[in-house]
Order: structure tokens, then sequence, then C-alpha cells
């Protein structure tokens, strides 16, 4: 179905001001004027499912939230260079939901930033300069991030001191020893360029190359092969961090692993820009002696009262228990789609975050993975797509997603593979 004139009109005028290198979802974009809970509307006031959108992760125009935002803009509002104990409260509640060894925190505005601040760290505190990252993966979008960010589309990285690394494999990689000896090779091969590493970096549930979350622990030998070599490791928890994974609040959790530094981003306001990096604080002694940090916006008061506001929603509402409970049962729902559709190969994740990889035979079925992302949308279900043949459906919705949306996501899958010949 073509876009209706006013949408072709929207998108031109958007091609023209903001030019060619941003991106739209989907074939027929949607033009989304309103959201609530679980719920987008667009300008013709038709309702979509979103089950892809982890930046308003207790759910879009979450009234505790807001509320919180507009009583704090309407009193002050400015930087960490004046005293002010929102920031303070803030950051003792937020580290309270870390290891004792990650014991302090750093705000900026977007993940890039953190991840961007976490190099700087890393880089200061071993004198290297090497990172190994997986190959399709996804950290930022600042210069140094988008030479770690592959998933961006880019040719692959020519940086020196950049090493990518095949994913984690869940079906053949049970102990992780397999991931491992890739890092091991990688930081190997940085040895003999003459190159020092400085970090492993890794997106725990690696949501770009195609969600891998099993089993637990998996992650250990990597980050044991990247500290003997004498690198940090950091985990980028942006993407599976407040809870989404069902397990507490940190995907890293899951392996029995505590990072060096945690970088978040999106969900930590609801889709308010806050951002952070928690560390062991005798990283930031050094940092520190050596280097002087100061972010504008990072941290000011409206930012830590959204922050504190997500926090609150995420306990009164038990959304990491409802995060396990609904995942469990949407995995589950999932699954039971292999039996009617050749096409599903497998289901994979954690909690509220899912991969359902789209096969035929051994092939990656990329052409009909699109296809199906775009047949959800028009039955006004978002989702998207992932991994390094784009053919894993990506799924991750609102922590606030329940039993009865998610038979909805599962019939509208299952309706699309039917009736559009996909399957």
């Amino acid at each position: 179905m073509p876009a209706d004139t006013s949408t072709q009109q929207l998108i031109a005028r958007r091609n023209r001001l903001l030019g060619p290198a941003y991106r739209l979802f989907y074939e027929q974009p949607v033009h989304v004027v309103r959201g609530e809970g679980v719920w987008l509307y667009d300008a013709a006031g038709n309702r979509y499912l979103d089950a892809y959108n982890n930046v308003a992760c207790v759910g879009h125009c979450h009234p505790h939230v807001i509320e919180a935002i507009a009583r704090q803009a309407a009193v002050l509002n400015t930087h960490t260079r004046y005293l002010h104990e929102a920031i303070l409260d803030y950051a003792e509640r937020l580290l309270a939901t870390f290891p004792a060894e990650l014991g302090q925190v750093m705000f900026t505005c977007t993940g890039s930033e953190a991840n961007d601040l976490a190099l700087r760290v890393a880089r200061t505190c071993t004198g290297g300069t090497g990172v190994v990252v997986t190959r399709t993966a996804y950290h930022g979008v600042t210069g140094a991030l988008a030479e770690l960010s592959p998933s961006l589309g880019l040719p692959e990285p020519t940086a020196p001191h950049v090493r990518l690394v095949p994913a984690p494999q869940s079906a053949g990689d049970q102990t992780g020893e397999v991931f491992a000896s890739h890092v091991r090779a990688a930081l190997e091969d940085m040895a003999l360029s003459g190159i020092r590493p400085a970090a492993l970096l890794v997106d725990t549930i690696f949501s770009s190359d195609g969600v891998f979350a099993d089993p637990p622990g998996f992650l250990r030998p990597a980050v044991e092969a990247a500290r003997a070599a004498g690198a940090l490791f950091i985990a980028d928890e942006v993407q599976p961090g407040f809870g989404r994974c069902g397990e507490g609040m940190w995907g890293f959790a899951r392996h029995g692993v505590v990072p060096d530094m945690v970088t978040m981003g999106k969900p930590m306001g609801n889709g308010h820009p806050i951002a952070a990096m928690a560390a062991r604080p005798e990283l930031l002694k050094e940092f520190g002696a050596r280097s002087r940090y100061f972010n504008t916006f990072g941290g000011n008061p409206v930012s830590a009262a959204a922050g504190m506001a997500v926090l609150d929603v995420i306990e009164r509402q038990s959304l990491v228990e409802n995060a396990r409970r609904t995942g469990t049962y949407l995995r589950e729902r999932l699954t039971a789609l292999r039996a009617r559709h050749e096409l599903v190969a497998e289901v994979r994740g954690a909690g509220l975050f899912i991969g359902v990889e789209l096969r035929r035979g051994d092939s990656a079925a990329a052409g009909e993975t699109t296809k199906l992302v775009n047949a959800m949308r028009r039955r006004h279900v978002l989702i998207s797509a992932a991994g390094p043949s784009a053919n894993v459906l990506k799924i991750r919705p609102p922590l606030t997603f329940g039993m009865e949306h998610t038979d909805l996501l599962v019939e509208a899958v299952d309706q699309a593979l039917q009736e559009n010949s996909i399957d």
C-alpha cells in the first residue's frame, strides 16, 4: 500500500531539510503523533502496538515520569558545577543496583557519550588503544564509536586499533569457550601489530548481532581472556539494562561477571536524554588525576528527576518480574510457531528482549524477514530486525508489556507468515 499524499509530502520535506544520512523504519513509514503505555498513535488516530521501543522502557508518556520532569523544570535546571542534591540522590540510588565494586558514576546525555567516556577512561588507565568488539556491534555515533559500530553499515573498520570478532552462537558455544577463543586471537593479533589493548566492549545481550543471551555465564571466559591481556571489560547496557532481561537490573549479571565499567542510556530517562557510566573507583581515581570531565547537560537536575522517576516505576510496578514472566510467555508462544511455520528456526533471548531467527534450510531468510517486519507494520504491530544477515526479528517492547499484548503480537506474526506467502 503506497503512502498517502500527506505522508509522502512529510517524507519529501524531511529529506529536503535533514539530508540523506537519516533512515526511516518500514517501507511505509509511520507518522506518530502520540504515545501512551505500549501504544503509539498515528496522525489518523490509528493505534500501533509498540513491541520494539526500549527507549520508553516504562511505557510511553508515563505520568509519574512526566510529572517529575515538569516539577523539577519549574524550579531549577543547571549543570554539575553547582552543588545540587538531586544528582547525588540519584547517583546513590542508581549505584545501589550495581555490585559494590562499581562505586562511582559519571553522567552524560547519550549512550554514545557514555561509551566514548568509558573508552577515554580505559585508554587512560591501561595505556592502550586497542578495542575488541563483535562483528555486527553497535555502540554509538561519535567518531570513536562509529569505528566500533559495524552495524552502522559503514565499510569494515580500517583503524589499526579495532579488532572484530564473531558474535557468540548460543547453539554451538555452551561454555563460551569458542567466543573466548576469538577474543584471544584478536588480542594476540593486536600484540603482533604492536598495539596495546584497552578494552573488550560488548552489548551484554548482543542485540545487533542477533540477540544471544544463553547459556548464562558464557561471557565469563572472554572477559577473563581480555583481562589476562591487560584490557578492561566495558559492559554496554544501553539496550539490555534496567531490568529488560528479567533477572535483576543488568544483563552482565546473568554471566557472573563484574565489569570494570558499565555504560547505560536510552531507557534511563524513559525518553529524556540522560545516560551514564558506572565504574570501579580506582579507575576514576587514575582518570581524574590525569584528566578532567565536564558535561553541560549530563546529570542536570531535570535529568536526575527523570532517572529517579524511572527507578520508582520499575520498582513500584515490579517491572523486572514482569519482564521475566511476560518474556517467558512470549518465548513459549513464539517457539510454538515453529510447528506451524518452517521459516521460524530459533527463538532466543531473556526477559523482554527476544530474537526470532528466520531461515530457509541453511540459508538466512533476510528477504522474508524484511517482508514480515513490514507485514507486521501493516497490522499495526511494530518490530524490527537485526543480525549480520538481518534475518532475526528483534522484539523489545516497553517493560509494561503484558500477556494480552503478547497474544496480539504473536497472532500478528502468525497471520503475517500465513497471509503474505512469507512462509
